[in-house]
């Protein structure tokens, strides 16, 4: 039956690296997904690759700085297959690589637009639907990066990120008692197209205790965790899943 049997799930960012494989594991465990991002090939590709393996998945092109995508998804969710019952808010941008005296407003404004407003638009819309399941899981891709350290160039990214748990501790607050369960995953380097070339990728190696970057099913049996019943009692939690980065600095 797997880990989450009839459960509901939407993963944005679901077209490729960590969401993709969060969304083919959560499928893999027995949850129906609906899958949002921007490129609608790689999108239906992922949807395609885990309906021919049993699974159930539908795919939903949008942006995540709107409300509407939000709302829409949970629609969807609910009309195709009953309700809700898992969010993965995955999507982000790493935004302006520069000194934070060399970043323009609207840099500022669009890089927390992706990575902090998107969170607040689904938990808004997302919330009610899990009450009316008695309850959810909403994991938030966080980022050691702002958490436990800062890199040169990373600023306004490392603010965004680190921004996620003072909401996932404000949800807590606001409904774990209701059933809801808010959490943040932070991930060390992983092996996507947002890690850069393999000169990059060796550098973020080098800053991990285990001088490795992740590869994304690592990121995905992470999240599958916060999702499903063995953390029946984590909320409000930070989950580092970062290959040892925030325990050798």
């Amino acid at each position: 039956m797997g880990m989450l049997p009839e459960k509901v799930a939407i993963v944005t960012g679901a077209s490729s690296g960590i969401g993709r494989s969060i969304a083919v594991t959560f499928a893999g465990e027995g949850a129906a997904v609906v899958l949002s991002g921007r490129n609608e090939a790689a999108l239906e590709e992922t949807a395609v690759a885990i309906r021919r393996q049993g699974g159930r998945a539908v795919a939903v092109v949008g942006d995540i700085v709107s409300p509407g995508t939000h709302e829409g998804l949970v629609s969807i969710a609910e009309r195709e297959f009953g309700g809700l019952d898992i969010a993965v808010d995955n999507a982000g941008t790493t935004g302006p690589i520069k000194p934070l005296a060399e970043v323009s407003e609207q840099e500022w404004r669009e890089t927390l637009g992706t990575n902090l407003d998107a969170a607040f638009l689904g938990a808004r819309s997302q919330i009610p639907a899990m009450l009316a399941r008695g309850g959810g899981s909403i994991i938030y891709t966080s980022s050691f990066v702002g958490t436990s350290v800062g890199l040169p160039g990373m600023s306004v990214y490392a603010a965004s990120k680190a921004a996620l748990m003072g909401l996932v501790k404000g949800i807590t607050a606001d409904y774990a008692a209701s059933g809801i369960r808010a959490n943040a995953l932070l991930p060390g380097g992983v092996d996507t197209p947002m890690a850069g070339d393999e000169a990059q990728k060796e550098w973020a190696a080098g800053l991990h205790a285990m001088k490795r970057i992740a590869q994304p099913e690592e990121i995905a049996r992470a999240a599958l965790f916060l999702a499903g019943p063995m953390a029946s009692f984590v909320a409000g939690s930070a989950l580092f899943a970062d290959g040892g980065n925030a325990s050798v600095k």
